[in-house]
């Protein structure tokens, strides 16, 4: 039986704070206590979507769940969407809370911000999770733009916007949909939820730049790379109907440490489609069990 996956909500010990960073402010979600865990959304959702895996993170970890820039309730300025410039937002983000080294978990677009802050500082990382998505510029990057399914990496613009203006759930959907194994995953509330949050005034512009960076953030990536790859332990999950192991194969151009795996019966949206084993996954990583 295939049951519906909602919006949950975070633990009631968990707070809210607007926190400004170079040029944006982020609207982060912080709990727990411990050694910390920042938690990157993708597009499509929010840091919402963390909500069952902060709940078990928040045992023994301080959680930091920020909507990145431009997305969900964080600001949405007209620039800075360039990976590199979000992976600074994820450094002013532990800086205001004192918190020095973290581990990160990411997912799709959270993925390249996640990297990027990697790259840049890579002493502030201890183990690092990947979900489910490229990194532009590293591995096999070319390849991955010629998917008929990526079409709307190349998707953006102002007549865009306006094509999409009060139709905002059915280009979401598009994407709930094709990237499920089984849409009926992707509940009905959940969908509302975050298509309320993209309709918001200059968030779908704000979400066409997050995809029209990538040209930029290849070029970063590949100066990230050059001066060498990634230490830290990596855990590169795919949706078994989606990105399966080419997630591995992107990460092992970028990280010395990579382990692989392929969460079964999902696709892109591993948080909704397979939550208990996908949260089971990425603690057993964090704790150094697999």
């Amino acid at each position: 039986m295939t049951v519906a996956t909602d919006v949950h909500p975070f633990p009631a010990g968990f707070r809210t704070q607007a926190i400004p960073t170079d040029g944006a402010t982020l609207h982060v979600r912080i709990g727990g206590q411990g050694p910390a865990a920042v938690l990157l959304h993708g597009y499509g959702e929010t840091g919402d979507m963390w909500a069952p895996l902060a709940a078990e993170l928040a045992r023994d970890r301080t959680v930091v769940a920020p909507d990145l820039r431009g997305m969900g309730l964080s600001s949405r300025p007209e620039g800075g969407y360039d990976k590199k410039t979000q992976g600074k937002d994820v450094a002013q983000v532990l800086d205001a809370l004192r918190i020095a080294r973290a581990d990160v978990v990411a997912h799709d677009i959270g993925n390249m911000v996640g990297y990027a802050f990697a790259a840049q500082y890579p002493e502030r990382v201890g183990r690092f999770v990947l979900m489910d998505a490229p990194l532009p510029g590293i591995g096999p990057w070319e390849e991955v733009l010629k998917s008929p399914l990526l079409w709307h990496f190349r998707f953006g613009g102002p007549d865009m916007e306006r094509l999409v203006a009060g139709r905002e759930r059915i280009y979401l959907d598009r994407f709930w949909n094709e990237f499920s194994a089984d849409p009926r995953t992707f509940g009905e509330a959940a969908r509302e939820h975050y298509a309320r949050l993209y309709a918001q005034p200059g968030a779908m512009r704000a979400g066409f730049a997050q995809f029209a960076a990538f040209g930029q953030d290849a070029r970063d990536n590949q100066g990230f790379l050059a001066r060498g790859k990634l230490a830290m332990p990596v855990l590169a999950v795919g949706g078994a109907a989606s990105f399966g192991p080419t997630r591995a194969a992107v990460m092992r151009a970028a990280a010395d440490d990579v382990q692989e795996l392929a969460i079964p019966g999902s696709g892109h949206w591993l948080m909704e489609e397979r939550p208990a084993a996908t949260v089971a996954a990425v603690r057993a990583f964090l704790d150094g069990r697999g």
